[in-house]
């Protein structure tokens, strides 16, 4: 155990790889970030500048998905990890979207339908 070094002994513990890890690591979430702002500012532009309606909201719901989409992938580190495990977490949750999507488009058929009695 004489050989192994003890990293809290000595002042410089980095090494050159690991700076460069760390650069291209924080230009990474940088990148990420500026990504999710201009998403976030395309809502409030959308938000003040689209009327109410069916547009607008599937504007939000799509914009909602990418920022999703980006947060899962690189915070959560979802992207590298196998396919096996990206398909055990999309599919159910695609049954829970069909799920909802089923019951609102049933609910609505209650008592008249769509179109009024």
């Amino acid at each position: 155990m004489a050989d192994m070094e003890n990293p809290y002994e000595h002042p410089d513990i980095h090494n050159h790889h690991d700076e460069e890890y760390g650069k291209k690591a924080r230009k990474k979430i940088w990148r990420v970030f500026w990504i999710l702002a201009a998403i976030t500012a395309a809502e409030f532009a959308v938000a003040f500048i689209v009327g109410r309606g069916t547009f607008r909201n599937v504007t939000f719901i799509l914009m909602t998905l990418v920022k999703a989409f980006y947060i899962v992938a690189e915070f959560m580190h979802l992207r590298q990890e196998v396919k096996s495990l990206i398909t055990t977490i999309l599919v159910p949750l695609l049954f829970v979207v069909w799920l909802v999507l089923a019951l609102l488009l049933e609910g609505g058929w209650y008592n008249g339908g769509w179109f009024g009695a």
